[in-house]
């Protein structure tokens, strides 16, 4: 396995910084949310229609320090409004249009996966049938993973807690919609915080049921919105679950507090994911 951490924990931070930081703790990769590279009211929009030179510079910039920009996440978050789950057609056509740029940014960047989270933008509305909704999504993944397919980008699907969003919490259903969509370019995102907070079995039992052959990206966190090894979570028997149905690619740091700050969290969780998934 080897180990990435997510940028936006370095609020504000030259990406030049960030990349010689986390390198230097050990860090091969980065997973970058796309509001980090835009700017106005809605810096995730602006993100996606980033000029090619400015691109090449941010990738360069994570480059000369030998991290690799692994993919993005976070992908519909300050980009205005959103959503994969509305009855408004126009809507979820303009969040499909925009996801399609986020792959193109992705590639550009040198990424290969793109984490599909966006909690508040995939919600259902109090009176939807989801039956009716999963379908819909179904096919309009399909669509955004053919046009991943076609630039080397996979894409993710996070299942999250019904504190979160009250569509896909479980990583039963998250392999039932990777299974309806169908595309190799299309699969299956888990995170600890998420599984602690959703699944009824331990972490560990979770990954090592049929999720794991559906398996694509990993984030490693707690429970108490910090790093791997911060909170109560066990973290060693999910590394001993992961390395047991042979997964063997990134496993990400995601934190959403400012706990001791970026540096200090990004060496403790270091320490545990050499200790854990090792």
């Amino acid at each position: 396995m080897r180990f990435a951490i997510c940028n936006e924990m370095f609020k504000g931070w030259p990406h030049a910084q960030v990349a010689a930081t986390v390198r230097a703790l050990g860090y091969e990769g980065v997973e970058i949310a796309p509001f980090t590279l835009g700017d106005g009211p809605e810096p995730g929009a602006t993100a996606a229609r980033l000029q090619k030179d400015r691109v090449r510079e941010i990738r360069k910039s994570f480059e000369d320090a030998g991290v690799t920009v692994i993919g993005l996440h976070w992908l519909l978050a300050f980009s205005g409004p959103m959503s994969i789950t509305s009855e408004d057609g126009d809507l979820v056509a303009r969040s499909a249009d925009h996801l399609k740029a986020l792959v193109r940014l992705c590639r550009d960047l040198g990424g290969e996966l793109m984490v599909f989270g966006s909690p508040a933008q995939r919600m259902l509305s109090e009176g939807q049938d989801p039956a009716a909704v999963f379908d819909r999504v179904v096919w309009l993944m399909k669509d955004v993973a053919l046009a991943a397919s076609n630039d080397g980008v996979v894409i993710c699907m996070e299942p999250l807690t019904p504190k979160e969003t009250n569509f896909i919490n479980t990583m039963a259903e998250g392999v039932r919609l990777v299974e309806a969509v169908n595309h190799p370019a299309f699969r299956l995102h888990l995170d600890v915080k998420a599984m602690a907070g959703a699944e009824t079995s331990p972490p560990a039992d979770v990954i090592l049921r049929e999720g794991g052959k559906r398996l694509h990206h990993f984030h490693a966190n707690d429970v108490n919105l910090l790093g791997p090894g911060m909170g109560s979570v066990d973290q060693r028997p999910i590394g001993g679950a992961l390395k047991t149905i042979g997964y063997n690619r990134w496993v990400s740091v995601e934190t959403f507090a400012e706990g001791p700050g970026p540096e200090e969290i990004a060496r403790m969780s270091m320490e545990s994911l050499k200790a854990c998934y090792s």
